[in-house]
């Protein structure tokens, strides 16, 4: 029997959790802002004069960043001193009716705040509270800084970009260590928060971006490293060209792993005679013989446009697709028929173009509530729902324990 949505519904399926969001920069507010679209409510904590960095990195537009916006919308936010006692004790107050604390600053910056762990368990014992770094608690490397490029480096990403170990090693031209550190941590969180609804008991979780690189690594790159006793020392590439294919004007993808993909492929561009070839002849050749393979097919792509091709393409069953830039991608009909790309109203920041959350839920469906916040819009909003007196909030602005935006 179908189910029929209520109000209740139309909130995410988090709706109801409350995260307490002590991050900065992209890993953690990308994490946190998942939480958010999928309904929790995320209080976003910064200090009053060195707010998110993010504020103010990049293209932006009346005082906010592309940055800040696209990883803290649905967030509310307050302002606040965690170095003086009365802000600790804000967001002391702040996690005691919180369900998730989620903080990624270096090791031990969180004990000398008095907002560890340990610290936050003594005000909520079942909080769900996750410590997101660089490198991790323990090594050599664990109080070293670090940014997205410099995890790149260490983690053999750089070198699997290269194609081989021997080639020179190559940035992804996209921060994939922190944006893929953030979807662990929201995935985290999510297991964290069931285990607790069956055990009732809250728990530590620990992430750190090179953990999170290797572990993705490993699914498709290190198949050299997997058998003990059996390691490949230097990694070869499988071939020096990419799947990126000039034509006579522009640039397709086209990717073939089945038999009948590659005789569709052979006949598509005129080559029948390649399927006679021994090299060719099944998928381990055509994978042992790569760089050979691959230089054919560049040759008889270049001998008609794009468009023309893919066509031709698809009517043979072979996979492919355009090469496209962001702005293209935009208006392609695959991406417009998806929704994922969707245009809002900001009320700061003017009318903003986003991607939505990309998992679709049929019933607990997530949205866009609202834009990312000023620096301390909500600050004493969220006093009041902490049972302060005006007083004792008037107090805090006018120390400079908090502030508004």
């Amino acid at each position: 029997m179908a189910h029929a949505a209520t109000e209740r519904d139309l909130a995410g399926p988090l709706d109801g959790v409350h995260v307490v969001d002590f991050t900065t920069m992209i890993a953690g507010p990308y994490g946190t802002m998942i939480l958010a679209d999928q309904g929790a409510d995320v209080v976003k904590v910064e200090a009053p004069l060195r707010s998110d960095h993010a504020r103010r990195a990049g293209y932006g537009q009346r005082h906010f960043s592309a940055a800040f916006v696209n990883n803290n919308r649905n967030k509310r936010s307050i302002a606040v001193d965690a170095k003086t006692p009365a802000g600790r004790q804000v967001v002391l107050d702040l996690a005691a009716k919180a369900d998730v604390f989620v903080q990624n600053f270096r090791p031990g910056v969180m004990a000398r705040l008095g907002l560890d762990y340990d610290d936050v368990r003594r005000v909520k014992p079942d909080i769900i509270y996750v410590s997101l770094s660089g490198w991790g608690e323990t090594g050599p490397f664990a109080h070293k800084p670090v940014y997205d490029p410099i995890i790149q480096a260490l983690s053999g990403l750089a070198t699997v970009q290269a194609g081989s170990d021997e080639a020179r090693p190559r940035l992804v031209r996209t921060i994939l260590p922190d944006k893929l550190t953030g979807v662990t941590a929201a995935q985290a969180v999510c297991a964290a928060l069931f285990a607790r609804e069956r055990s009732g008991e809250g728990q530590h979780v620990r992430l750190s971006m090179l953990d999170a690189v290797v572990a993705f690594l490993w699914s498709s790159d290190m198949g050299g490293q997997t058998f003990v006793g059996k390691e490949v020392d230097v990694a070869a590439a499988a071939t020096f060209i990419d799947l990126i294919y000039e034509t006579a004007s522009g640039y397709i993808s086209v990717s073939v792993m089945t038999n009948d993909q590659w005789r569709g492929l052979c006949h598509a561009v005129g080559h029948p005679e390649w399927l006679a070839d021994a090299r060719f002849r099944s998928p381990a050749g055509r994978d042992r013989h790569a760089d050979e393979r691959l230089e054919l097919t560049q040759r008889a792509l270049l001998a008609k446009p794009a468009a023309e091709w893919l066509t031709i393409l698809e009517d043979a069953g072979v996979p492919c697709a355009p090469v496209l830039t962001r702005s293209e991608m935009m208006r392609h009909p695959q991406v417009a028929a998806s929704g994922v790309v969707v245009e809002t109203e900001h009320a700061h920041a003017g009318r903003l173009r986003q991607a939505r959350n990309a998992a679709r839920f049929e019933a607990t469906v997530p949205e866009i509530r609202f834009g990312a916040p000023q620096l301390g819009e909500q600050t004493v909003e969220l006093l009041r729902e902490l049972g302060y007196r005006q007083e004792h909030i008037d107090g805090l602005l006018q120390d400079g324990v908090a502030s508004v935006g």
